[in-house]
């Protein structure tokens, strides 16, 4: 089991206030290479739940870290034009010598924000499917250093190259969002043809197992080679020792990030840190090989440190 830590890029901004810096930010990811763990993330959204911008936070990252993958978790990719995201994402790879991992999603339009972000970027909500494998199509030819030509439903590109690529030979890394429970069986064959490995957020261990089940047929399917694609869950805990104290935090702590509590008990465990650890053996037997941690927490540093005493020793 590899582990990763989702950094507060929203947290930062989450109760209305106006950072100084980023130092926290920071501060987090050299505690987690420091630890030995495998990778930080950062999460993405334009104007619905305003945070840090990704790729930007990424390459600070880059520049502050040696070691530690670096990624995205999850990237709303069909929000931005391939070129601009090929072009940025193959830069802060060069950064971080190879060290950028795209997760990305499709994203929702669960509210009048969420709907309204899509607009803001010029983007009609409605077909963000489409656009999105386009994107992430397109992303994965430019950054391997690939001359570009491509006529879709949303973009129309001739004869597209850019400069820098990715230092690795296939691309920047893409793991791709998809859920059991969105029961959309679409989902699973685009992570088989576009990704380098999958996510998932939502799913009960039970169903994450599905998932694997699914894209591992449709990655057989095409002759793909399913035993090196990465396989990924993101959990969100909070640890307080107190588990009524602590699902209180994380409830007022998920209305604030979304704006609603969108997935109810899908998000957890709260309690001990030995809840933690029972979780994570089951998503691990459920196929899961790397794990992403968000701490429904409003104190990010003393979550990471009882996880690192407490939950990473056990594995």
């Amino acid at each position: 089991m590899k582990f990763g830590i989702l950094l507060p890029t929203r947290g930062l901004l989450m109760e209305g206030t106006q950072p100084k810096n980023i130092d926290s930010i920071l501060s987090m990811a050299e505690t987690v290479e420091a630890a030995g763990l495998d990778s930080v993330w950062v999460g993405d959204s334009l104007t619905a739940k305003p945070r840090l911008e990704p790729l930007t936070v990424l390459a600070a990252l880059a520049a502050r870290t040696q070691r530690v993958r670096i990624g995205t978790a999850v990237m709303l990719g069909a929000l931005r034009h391939p070129v601009l995201l090929a072009h940025a994402a193959a830069t802060v790879d060069l950064i971080s010598e190879g060290r950028v991992v795209l997760g990305l999603g499709i994203g929702g339009a669960f509210n009048d924000a969420q709907r309204q972000e899509w607009f803001n970027a010029g983007v009609d909500p409605t077909g963000r499917a489409s656009r999105f494998e386009e994107t992430v199509d397109v992303v994965k030819r430019l950054t391997r250093g690939e001359m570009v030509t491509h006529q879709g439903r949303h973009f129309d590109l001739r004869e597209v190259s850019i400069a820098p690529v990715s230092p690795n030979a296939g691309g920047v890394q893409t793991l791709i969002a998809c859920h059991w429970r969105a029961g959309r069986e679409r989902q699973f064959r685009r992570a088989a043809e576009l990704g380098d490995g999958y996510m998932s957020i939502s799913d009960y261990p039970d169903e994450y197992s599905q998932v694997t089940e699914r894209v591992k047929a449709y990655a057989e399917e095409q002759g793909r080679d399913f035993s090196a694609m990465e396989r990924t869950f993101y959990m969100t805990v909070n640890m307080l020792n107190d588990a009524a104290t602590a699902s209180q935090e994380a409830d007022r702590f998920l209305k604030l990030y979304y704006g609603m509590n969108i997935w109810g008990d899908r998000w957890g465990p709260w309690g001990p840190a030995e809840l933690t650890v029972d979780r994570i053996l089951q998503y691990e037997s459920a196929g899961a090989e790397t794990m992403i941690v968000r701490f429904a927490s409003f104190d990010q540093e003393r979550q990471l440190q009882r996880f690192l005493e407490e939950v990473v020793p056990e594995f």
